[in-house]
């Protein structure tokens, strides 16, 4: 085992008088070459500092809210592969946003109503971003009605050209709203309400940039929602764009969470420390590392979304959960007897191995997120990884420097001296009976028990959502109460799973296929979850009654191809393919829960396997149900894979740090219960393993063993000098162990503020990583002395420690 740690009067009764720790012949040569170094040119560190914060300065106010639904799915899933090979077909049913216009008095068929209703259409229309080719609403000429007279099939558009709002063109509109088979889908069951539908493109084809999901939003409430609603009409709006511009506006909120958190936590600082001088610094450097990283992201050309926007949170938590260690080691120092420069330059050294290493288990964590093949997931780990890395620089070199010239206030050090007291001692001896092996069997039993527990409740654990509506917000949000709207008043669902059906060109209309997708919508409509489906073949079934003088006898799939050719020319052209190879299927579903979408993908695949062939394929999948189902799919198949690389790159880093594998058991197996917990929590609360909580277990774990690092660090060095397990742990308490204590709480306090947010899922992630860091914090500071004591009985005996207890 290697020394990291030189003893403190306040520590041992053994004290290095040598103020010269440069050339501790147990100090490696790599901290001492980079020390010699850091504080040989210190103003030119903090000239170069400053010089790269004024350039990622700059970069970071350039840095503007971004989202994307591309970036929201797994672009290499299959269901989403075959998405794309018909996407031009497809979109308006993926990035659609719906606009239900109600009136509060009587219904639509009055003057007024229908002219605003004109009015919004047109203010959507030239909305950049919408597909207005693919706009549907009563007054687009897209939307038509069929009827049956003596003379054959008449058709027209609901709203005639020559509508002057008379007495008789409002009855005439009555009359196509009927003909035209769109009640439940653009005008509301209780015919109060009539619906935009209106598909977004990705990318603008005259500009050529990428939608801006928060300037759109912006523009659908101050040009739709603002300007039109009063106290006789109401406006709803949902869809992907509206719940991502929802959350972008939450950005703007979390400045608020992170002036919050910078207060508790210079509150915390300064209560354990009671030096402004430490607590100044660790802001200044903390908050400086949360302005390179964002700095950085810009030089990358990365944005800020709504899934990253958390990880500003977690830069500023991690530093100054590691700041806490060079405050406490330098107080330490100072007791000591050491000046100010050299308590600084031996707390870089005693810090910068142990500390580099838990910052690199940070980093391995955050960046085992990159195997989920979903976008938005891998700029989050890119994101955090870069905070952690831009940690080691500001917190490992630049906080020493400072700490250097600003040192230790005479307060602070009566506060350490007062901390290392014997009659404040009390929980600390009662920890380290921790070591005793019938306490530490007793702790272990214990885990043992609650791991047990957690697992069987985390069998409940669901994969993807478990409200209807945007999870992602709360149920009471606008957002949601929108989505009510549209679910009580309109019978097409806004989830929509979509199973296409390829064929040989020109053949989507043949009796074969015919056959096959109606026993399809046949066995789907008798799936739980699914309210309706829709195809080619329902239209084409009233065209064909329609022109055999509307008898309903004819409303039947036919083997006759000229028949049935009559009947495919009078349907509506977005119901096939234009080579007529693929035709759409599209359920609409009563949620998208997990457990719905499970059902239905299940009961797609079994039927697809049972009737693929013979010129008829079904694919898998479309809709925003579908592409939610991809991505749970994604998301199951990945987690796994997340958490073995997560515990096994951390467990070798500490493997190769302690060249123990009995100290990795100890480091890691309580990092795992807390895991397990989580997932029992997760469990119990309704929150599905989804986009926005996936991250939760590789933050949690990344962070997590920081605590053990640096508990072990300072525990081998006292067991190198020949204590007893149990005194070594006692002394170890007694410095690492508060610095531990209160970084537990700096960082839970930190991420609690979250759970007051408007926003769901950040909701969620604070409670959850609150939970995480503090029994992390009690794992390392119960189990890992529990653990060594099983795993390395003979450490609990020393001839030199029984001589030091006697003393």
């Amino acid at each position: 085992m290697k020394q990291r740690f030189p003893s403190t009067p306040a520590a041992s009764a053994v004290a290095d008088t040598d103020v010269d720790l440069a050339h501790h012949d147990k100090v490696g040569r790599v901290e001492t070459r980079v020390e010699r170094w850091l504080f040989g040119h210190r103003l030119t560190v903090l000239t170069v500092f400053a010089l790269l914060s004024v350039f990622l300065g700059w970069h970071a106010l350039q840095l503007r809210p971004t989202a994307s639904f591309e970036k929201m799915v797994p672009s290499r899933h299959p269901y989403i592969a075959n998405y794309l090979a018909y996407e031009s077909q497809l979109r308006p049913l993926n990035n659609l946003v719906r606009i239900a216009v109600e009136t509060t008095t009587g219904d639509i068929y009055t003057p007024e109503y229908l002219d605003l209703l004109k009015r919004i259409t047109d203010e959507v229309f030239y909305i950049p971003g919408v597909d207005r080719g693919n706009l549907q609403s009563l007054w687009t000429s897209n939307v038509q009605w069929y009827e049956v007279t003596e003379d054959g099939l008449r058709s027209g558009t609901v709203i005639p050209s020559n509508f002057d709002g008379s007495p008789e063109r409002i009855r005439e509109v009555r009359v196509n709203v009927g003909r035209s088979n769109r009640i439940g889908s653009l005008v509301a069951s209780d015919h109060r309400s009539a619906a935009i539908l209106a598909p977004l493109l990705e990318v603008d084809p005259q500009t050529g940039e990428s939608l801006n999901y928060g300037q759109f939003a912006r523009r659908l409430e101050t040009l739709v929602r603002d300007k039109y609603q009063t106290d006789g009409v109401r406006i709803h709006i949902t869809g992907f764009s509206k719940i991502i511009g929802d959350l972008i506006d939450g950005i703007f909120d979390i400045a608020a969470f992170f002036a919050v958190t910078v207060l508790l936590t210079a509150v915390v600082l300064y209560w354990y420390s009671r030096c402004w001088r430490g607590t100044l610094s660790t802001l200044f450097c903390c908050g400086l590392a949360v302005v390179w990283q964002l700095g950085v992201l810009d030089v990358l050309g990365l944005g800020l979304d709504p899934y990253s926007v958390l990880a500003p949170f977690l830069t500023f938590a991690i530093g100054v959960s590691h700041a806490v260690q060079n405050i406490n080691t330098m107080a330490a120092e100072r007791v000591a007897g050491r000046s100010v420069m050299e308590a600084a330059r031996a707390t870089f050294r005693l810090l910068f191995i142990p500390g580099t290493i838990a910052l690199v288990c940070d980093a391995v964590g955050f960046s085992t997120l990159m195997v989920i093949d979903i976008r938005v997931i891998q700029e989050l780990a890119i994101n955090a990884s870069v905070g952690v890395a831009v940690i080691i620089v500001t917190k490992m070199f630049l906080l020493p420097v400072i700490m250097s010239y600003a040192g230790s206030s005479p307060r602070a050090l009566e506060q350490y001296r007062r901390r290392m007291r014997p009659e404040r001692q009390a929980v600390n001896r009662f920890l380290a009976r921790f070591t005793e092996p019938r306490w530490a069997a007793a702790a272990v039993l214990g885990a043992g028990a609650l791991l047990a527990g957690a697992f069987l409740q985390s069998r409940d654990l669901k994969i993807g959502d478990l409200d209807p509506g945007a999870p992602e917000l709360r149920q009471d949000s606008r957002y949601n109460r929108d989505v009510q709207f549209f679910l009580s008043h309109y019978s097409t669902s806004p989830d929509v799973f979509a199973v296409m059906v390829r064929t040989p060109a020109g053949e989507c209309g043949s009796y074969p296929v015919a056959v096959v997708v109606d026993q399809f919508q046949w066995r789907m409509e008798n799936v739980p979850g699914v309210e309706a489906s829709s195809s080619l073949f329902g239209p084409m079934k009233r065209a064909i009654a329609g022109t055999n003088g509307g008898d309903l006898r004819w409303a039947a799939i036919t083997r006759n191809r000229y028949i049935s050719n009559a009947g495919h020319k009078r349907v509506p052209s977005d119901t096939y393919s234009p080579d007529c190879s693929m035709l759409p299927v599209l359920l609409f579903l009563a949620d998208h829960k997990a457990e719905t979408l499970t059902r239905v993908v299940a009961a797609v695949e079994d039927f697809a396997r049972e009737n693929n062939g013979d010129g008829v394929e079904f694919l898998l999948a479309a809709g925003n149900a579908g592409i939610e189902a991809a991505t749970n799919t994604v998301i199951k198949e990945s987690e796994a894979t997340m958490l073995a690389l997560v515990y096994g790159i951390v467990a070798l880093l500490v493997l190769w740090e302690f060249k123990s594998w009995r100290v990795t058991a100890a480091i890691m197996l309580p990092l795992f219960v807390t895991s397990v917990l989580c997932e029992a929590i997760m469990a119990r609360l309704g929150i599905g393993v989804k986009v926005a909580t996936l991250p939760v277990v590789a933050l949690g774990v990344g962070i997590g063993v920081d605590y053990g690092i640096y508990i072990y660090n300072r525990l081998e060095h006292y067991l190198e000098q020949g204590l007893t397990l149990r005194v070594a742990y006692l002394e170890t308490l007694k410095t690492t162990g508060s610095a531990v204590t209160v970084t537990g709480v700096t960082l839970a306090l930190g991420v609690m503020t979250w759970t007051f947010s408007t926003i769901k899922f950040q909701a969620d992630m604070g409670l959850l990583l609150t939970f995480m860091f503090l029994w992390n914090m009690v794992g390392a500071i119960v189990m890992i002395p529990a653990l060594i004591s099983l795993l390395m009985p003979g450490l609990r005996r020393s001839p030199a420690g029984k001589r030091a207890t006697a003393a």
